[in-house]
């Protein structure tokens, strides 16, 4: 049975609630160049023989590689190592390019800086659905003091970093809506699914971090009107977004896909993705607003009218 895309998003979104750490696991295919991928599927199974698993899926360009090779490494990320798993989480030329990787006692690449590593020889494969779970046999590990980077509902966090923080309010997070012909541009979240360029809010304030999204994205746009305002209390953040009409090109980055529901399944950001839906039923519409109050509940205030413009102001999750 094949799970629809609207179940297979509240699936996605219930899996994200599990906090999890972030992995990249590595390996060398047959001519000894270093294969790796992010993955945060990973759990140990055994002490005795020291086994552990992490899953692969079967669309991925290195699934024969992993599933049919001597061992892989599991490198478990630091706090301070975001870019590195959103490098092995994307289509990148040479995901390895300027890492300092050494081969491990088993010989798969071990990455620098990590939290602690595994070095494994293939112990099973078990197919399981559109993934695989490999099986590895611990033959040599190593454990260090620096904290591992967390995962959870599609958004990495910092557990050791933030206890450690002085309470200064929260954080700021900027989200750029880039439209263009009944589109908008959606990129990689680094975990396999889809997010808004987003970023959190520097010394330089909004609307120098609205321009910076918006020229990482190699586009021409211009910073439009405030779209969505709403805290995230779990988080701490407050989420501000704005639509901004692009004008003609390829982006650096992303793509732009049909302002459509259908188009936002592999959203997973649920916030996000709510908004979006919202955003598409306007655009349809003619008739926008913006949205105040947080993750889970608020309000619209219309800021156009047409032959939908007589609605009120409306209560639910529309951001």
């Amino acid at each position: 049975m094949t799970a629809a895309p609207d179940t297979r998003r509240a699936l996605r979104d219930a899996f994200g609630t599990f906090m999890t750490g972030v992995t990249v696991v590595t390996a060398l295919d047959d001519h000894g160049n270093p294969l790796g991928f992010t993955a945060n599927s990973f759990a140990s199974v055994s002490l005795d023989p020291a086994l552990l698993l992490v899953q692969i899926a079967r669309t991925s360009v290195n699934y024969a590689a992993f599933t049919s090779g001597r061992g892989f490494a599991v490198n478990i990320l630091s706090e301070g190592q975001k870019h590195i798993s959103n490098t092995f989480a994307r289509p990148v030329a040479d995901r390895f390019a300027g890492i300092d990787w050494q081969p491990g006692p088993h010989g798969a690449p071990i990455l620098p800086d990590v939290a602690a590593w595994f070095d494994c020889a293939l112990h099973q494969v078990v197919e399981a659905g559109d993934h695989a779970i490999l099986i590895g046999r611990i033959e040599a590990f190593h454990a260090t003091q620096a904290p591992g980077l967390g995962y959870y509902r599609g958004t990495y966090f910092t557990p050791v970093a933030t206890q450690g923080a002085v309470p200064t309010g929260p954080d700021i997070i900027v989200s750029a809506i880039l439209e263009r012909e009944g589109q908008v541009l959606l990129i990689d979240d680094g975990f396999g699914g889809l997010t808004l360029p987003t970023a959190r809010v520097g010394r330089d304030g909004t609307a120098a971090t609205l321009a910076a999204l918006i020229a990482q994205c190699g586009l021409t746009a211009t910073p439009g009107p405030l779209y969505s305002v709403y805290e995230d209390v779990a988080r701490a953040q407050q989420h501000i977004a704005f639509r901004c009409p692009a004008a003609a090109g390829r982006p650096a980055k992303g793509a732009f896909v049909d302002l459509s529901p259908t188009s936002f399944t592999d959203v997973t950001d649920q916030a996000l993705r709510t908004m979006l839906d919202r955003l598409a039923d306007e655009t349809r519409m003619g008739n926008y607003g913006i949205y105040f109050g947080n993750q889970n509940a608020g309000q619209v205030a219309r800021v156009a009218t047409g032959q939908a413009g007589k609605r009120p102001l409306v209560k639910g999750t529309t951001r």
